[in-house]
């Protein structure tokens, strides 16, 4: 058992996030050797159009949009550590191995050949469309 929880802020980012994707996160929480923080959970078109014009995104069909995917960051002395991707991709085998044990499909912006994304988690188009 994990000694980290979900702060409060974190817990009102993963209302409406898709339920499956939901235990993956929490399950990860669980098992986590260090802790970690939400970021964004669900967002509206508004958001989504503004995160493209500033070029932070590549898409207006982002998977937020539908509750198929979360931002997480790892939470390091009261901090996330951006420039450190080591621990993006520690957080990163967390969220995966908690998938594996559900049974649950995710896909890492890490992962991804042309924008690495290390705090983007997504429910898979194929499985979840």
């Amino acid at each position: 058992m994990s000694a980290f929880s979900f702060s409060e802020r974190s817990l009102r980012l993963m209302d409406g996030v898709h339920p499956d994707l939901v235990k993956v996160v929490r399950r990860a929480m669980e098992n986590t050797p260090s802790d970690f923080v939400v970021l964004e959970g669900v967002r509206s078109p508004e958001r989504q159009q503004q995160l493209f014009q500033n070029g932070a995104s590549r898409t207006l069909n982002s998977r937020h949009l539908t509750g198929h995917a979360i931002d997480l960051a790892p939470w390091i002395d009261q901090q996330i550590p951006w420039q450190d991707w080591p621990a993006f991709a520690a957080l990163a085998q967390t969220m995966k191995l908690a998938a594996r044990e559900l049974g649950i499909p995710i896909t890492w912006g890490g992962d991804w050949k042309n924008l690495k994304d290390g705090p983007h988690f997504e429910l898979p188009r194929e499985s979840y469309p």
